[in-house]
């Protein structure tokens, strides 16, 4: 999942793109409104991390250029302002959820992860297609029963693939999803990926639909 940071503290964003990467996000990180604007047009972020105090663009001004453009992705705000007064104006204008300053990092992380699982629909953490389980928390990938053991990129890929079961995901989709800026990626890193979970799920897990992309089916 790829996810938009956008603060423009130094160390608080690098504290929250490492521990964020760690989790096993693909992270993008922008430190002022306008940057913030442009890579939001885009359209290949599955959730946004907002402060409000930025140079150039203030962070609700963002929050309302996105939402009157219908962009429905998940924004979290994490900001300093923390009178009810902000907290309520931020819910209001459109976000998702308001975590104040100073944050402990594992309890955004989980706050992502929980945006996330609403945003598409499910209250479990787990995700299910057929005999194959996904935990996004604990890293681990069970087939029928059995571990599975995954690379951290076949593990995103894997992941992107059924956070939106039955869904047909281009290779450029997988892309935005699983890499971000600065990531080397091979011509065909996703092809490869995808052939060793064939490998190590079955062939007919993921599918290939010609021309257009892949999906994760039940066997």
């Amino acid at each position: 999942m790829r996810i938009l940071l956008i603060e423009d503290d130094a160390m608080i964003g690098k504290a929250v793109r490492h521990g964020l990467s760690q989790a096993g996000f693909a992270v993008d990180w922008v430190t002022d409104g306008r940057a913030a604007d442009l890579s939001l047009a885009n359209g290949v972020y599955d959730l946004a991390i907002l402060d409000l105090g930025l140079p150039n663009k203030d962070g609700m001004a963002i929050l309302a250029t996105l939402r009157g453009l219908g962009n429905s992705m998940p924004v979290l705000i994490a900001s300093a302002r923390d009178t009810v007064r902000d907290r309520i104006a931020g819910l209001e204008a459109g976000a998702d959820d308001y975590v104040l300053k100073p944050f402990d990092l594992d309890e955004l992380v989980a706050r992502v992860r929980a945006l996330l699982r609403r945003h598409a629909g499910s209250g479990s953490p787990l995700l299910r297609v057929g005999t194959l389980v996904l935990d996004p928390v604990r890293k681990s990938v069970t087939k029928e029963g059995a571990p599975v053991e995954l690379s951290a990129k076949e593990f995103a890929v894997l992941e992107a693939l059924m956070q939106r079961p039955g869904a047909v995901l281009s290779r450029e989709k997988l892309e935005e999803s699983v890499y971000g800026w600065g990531d080397e990626i091979g011509s065909n890193a996703i092809e490869v990926h995808l052939h060793y979970l064939r490998k190590k799920l079955g062939s007919s897990t993921i599918k290939n639909v010609r021309g257009v992309g892949y999906r994760v089916t039940e066997e």
